[in-house]
């Protein structure tokens, strides 16, 4: 526990029982612990100074704490940490809330955003401040006569429902902190200069937010060290155990709580760590392990650095960025659990190697020691095990619907049986995985599957509810009323693997691209087989989302090389919009055109034959596996 300095009510201590102690100290700016610490006292009462014997030997002469001079530590302690919480809350209510609630009443964002951040922070600081912290004071000024926090404490009980409140909303809290931080230019200048000041202490809105979570489990750990030092016939027992009895209670949630917001709080580092660039904060992640690791490359098995994180549902693998600031690695890769395996391989000239294998791709690794090596693999399957099984789960509950459910033609007419909601991991119908803030659990009251919001979000009347209007999932509705639900984003236009796409393509290959006058950049473009009338363009060959893409079907093709374009260089145009491209080779250049200038007709573009190879076969320097040895 943290140290404080302990203050005790006068220099005569008491026995539990009222009687009172040996004097130790003249001085009234310490406890008895405290003081025995630094002075010994004579008979006459004068005071020794330490001597200038070796530690050892003078901590032998140290006078052991009595179990009332232990009590009182651990109530000053308690003491002492709710005056810092206090600080806390007000900093909370009275400075972030406040400030932003004045920004809010301008029209700058809602108000209901802000209410809903701070939730009833201002009811647990109101309870704090003015009774429970008052209420310690007054106990600690009168311990001589009444050593006791456990009815005190009591007191708390029916306040902690107040903190189950602000528990269950946290998870919203953060999301919305966080949503409104990249929304809002002013919501995210209030919170910066708040936590500028020295009140915030260099800490994050974030971070004093987690202190409400923290609090309850705090009092639970004082509490059960006071129980341990507390005689079993003290008065106070009785009211110090019905206390803990009921505060444990709390602290459970407290402690899901603060899993779940540590676990937040890493994706928050990791997403910073990679440039903001990849979407991994969401609560159905869940982080596992990260760490350094050498990749062996394909062709020469040269060790090249890279680094892993690994989470529940996917691995990133990452190159560092050797820059000051910023993002610390990119993301090469993006390898899901599912189908995932790991083996251990041998190699003499690079111990301590294992195999990872996945859809997209497969890496043999190198670990730094055998220790290293056992913990990567170990962690990996793990993580494999839990998300087969979850996903066994899954198929299981889909079993038993198909044994159950209700047929097309009874469909609406037969009420279903429900799915139950710990039988499933993620939405029947589009496979997202459910969690419990932004992708909750709904019932399709025809069928009965457990479904997402985006999934049940039609409504039909029933006829076993008195043709009563219910909630139903996409097929359902499609079912009953003919319609045709559009499908939503299930995967964007842009969310298509470039790997996948690569492997039936129509062409592929590095480009430097650029809109208008900006700079050229490289990326790896493809005119896919099914929509040989787009090109998608991707920052690598691996990425599993798209940059952008665009539709050739209209566009101008223009190969004139200007005195200011790069060698090997051609536009599309179209309107206003003006797309520069540069080819490694004059040769690549002209591949490039021939498929294009049929595609912006809107005819169907075929291959370009080199030598017999399909075009996906480019040149060696730029093939998909001549990236595989560089990344």
């Amino acid at each position: 526990s943290s140290t404080f300095v302990l203050c005790s009510p006068s220099n005569t201590d008491s026995k539990r029982d009222g009687s009172p102690l040996k004097q130790t100290s003249k001085s009234t700016n310490c406890s008895p612990a405290h003081c025995a610490q630094q002075t010994k006292t004579d008979t006459d009462g004068t005071q020794e100074k330490h001597s200038s014997a070796p530690a050892v030997l003078q901590d032998a002469d140290k006078p052991e704490e009595t179990n009332e001079q232990k009590l009182f530590k651990i109530a000053s302690e308690l003491l002492q940490t709710e005056k810092a919480y206090v600080a806390r809350l007000n900093l909370l209510d009275q400075v972030f809330c406040t400030k932003l609630m004045e920004e809010a009443n301008k029209g700058t964002f809602p108000v209901d955003v802000v209410k809903n951040i701070f939730s009833n922070i201002c009811s647990i600081n109101a309870f704090h401040s003015q009774f429970l912290l008052p209420g310690l004071e007054i106990r600690m000024g009168e311990w001589a006569s009444k050593p006791r926090i456990g009815d005190i404490l009591q007191k708390l009980t029916p306040f902690l429902k107040m903190y189950a409140e602000y528990v269950k909303n946290f998870d919203n809290a953060m999301e919305l902190l966080k949503q409104w931080t990249d929304r809002s230019p002013q919501f995210k200048a209030i919170i910066q200069e708040i936590q500028s000041t020295d009140m915030c202490g260099s800490l994050t809105l974030q971070h004093h937010m987690l202190e409400p979570v923290q609090r309850v489990p705090r009092y639970e750990m004082l509490l059960k060290d006071y129980l341990k030092k507390l005689p079993e016939d003290d008065p106070d027992r009785r009211d110090a155990e019905k206390s803990l009895e009921i505060i444990s209670t709390a602290a459970t949630h407290s402690n899901s709580a603060i899993r779940k917001s540590d676990n937040l709080k890493k994706l928050m580092e990791i997403y910073e760590m990679l440039g903001e660039e990849e979407d991994i904060v969401n609560p159905s992640n869940e982080f596992i392990k990260e760490g350094h690791i050498l990749k062996l490359a394909a062709r020469n098995t040269s060790a090249m650095e890279r680094y892993l994180f690994l989470f529940n549902n996917m691995l990133l693998y990452c190159v560092p960025k050797f820059s000051l600031g910023g993002p610390k690695y990119t993301v090469r890769t993006r390898i899901g659990i599912d189908g995932m395996k790991v083996v251990e391989t041998s190699n003499e000239d690079y111990p301590h190697t294992f195999q990872v294998s996945g859809k997209e791709r497969m890496l043999e690794l190198q670990a730094s020691s055998e220790q290293d090596k056992t913990g990567w693999i170990k962690a990996f399957r793990e993580t494999i095990d839990i998300f087969q099984l979850k996903n066994e789960s899954f198929k299981n509950a889909l079993k038993d619907v198909e044994e159950v459910s209700v047929s097309n033609a009874e469909l609406g007419v037969r009420a279903p049986r429900w799915i139950r909601d710990n039988e499933v991991t993620m939405c029947m119908k589009c496979k997202e995985p459910f969690n419990a803030l932004t992708r909750r659990r709904h019932h399709c009251r025809a069928c009965g599957y457990v479904v997402c919001w985006k999934c049940s979000d039609n409504k039909v009347p029933l006829a076993y509810d008195g043709n009563k209007t219910n909630k139903v999932c996409r097929d359902c509705f499609s079912i009953l009323t003919g319609e045709r639900v559009a499908e939503g984003k299930k995967k964007g236009i842009l969310e298509i693997e470039a790997a996948q796409f690569s492997g039936s393509s129509i062409m592929c290959g590095f480009l430097q691209y650029c809109e208008k006058n900006k700079p050229l950049q490289k990326f790896w473009c493809v005119i896919p087989e099914k929509e040989c009338l787009v090109l998608y363009l991707y920052k690598a060959p691996q990425d599993v989302k798209a940059q952008c893409s665009i539709p050739l079907l209209g566009y101008s093709v223009d190969d004139t090389v200007r005195p200011t374009d790069s060698p090997a260089s051609f536009r599309l145009s179209q309107s206003k919009s003006i797309h520069n491209f540069a080819a490694e080779t004059e040769e690549l250049k002209q591949r490039w055109l021939k498929v294009i200038r049929v595609a912006v007709t809107g005819e169907v573009p075929e291959c370009p034959q080199t030598n017999g190879n399909n075009s996906n076969m480019m040149d060696n320097n730029n093939t998909q596996e001549a990236s595989t040895d560089s990344t």
